[in-house]
């Protein structure tokens, strides 16, 4: 287990390392943020049921998109037999449709967490939300 956990751990560094690409206009670009010290980690996993090489981000053709973020965040008490736990880590995957990206615009996608329960937001270059997450699965 503790090789698994230093192998993933080498991968993320190595991937946050490369260069982003360049912004295309052709395309949409959506970027992460998470706001709150406990959220750890908003990473893309699927684009259109397609696995994602970089999960820094998405650049998406216009129109309609399905993502699929991975999104780790601490809970209080570790889930264990009582709040006397320290914090666990909790690992989920979140959902998000949107049908009108548009070319050459930003967006961000924003991962929240309230206690145990994950939530993801999709904001347009003028901060209003434009699409919320509809599905999560945690393993944890």
């Amino acid at each position: 287990m503790r090789r698994l956990t230093l192998l993933l751990a080498a991968s993320i560094v190595a991937g946050c390392q490369s260069p982003l690409p360049a912004v295309n206009p052709q395309m949409a670009w959506v970027e992460f943020s998470t706001p709150f010290p406990n959220d750890k980690l908003l990473m893309a996993e699927r684009l259109d049921n397609q696995r994602l090489r970089d999960g820094r981000f998405f650049q998406v053709t216009p129109g309609s998109h399905e993502l699929i973020v991975r999104f780790d965040f601490e809970v209080p008490g570790g889930g264990g037999l009582g709040m006397m736990n320290g914090p666990s880590e909790r690992l989920c995957y979140l959902t998000i449709n949107y049908d009108y990206f548009e070319a050459g615009q930003r967006y961000v996608l924003e991962g929240r967490s309230i206690a145990f329960t994950p939530g993801a937001r999709l904001y347009n270059a003028k901060r209003e939300i434009v699409a919320e997450d509809r599905e999560s699965y945690c393993l944890m």
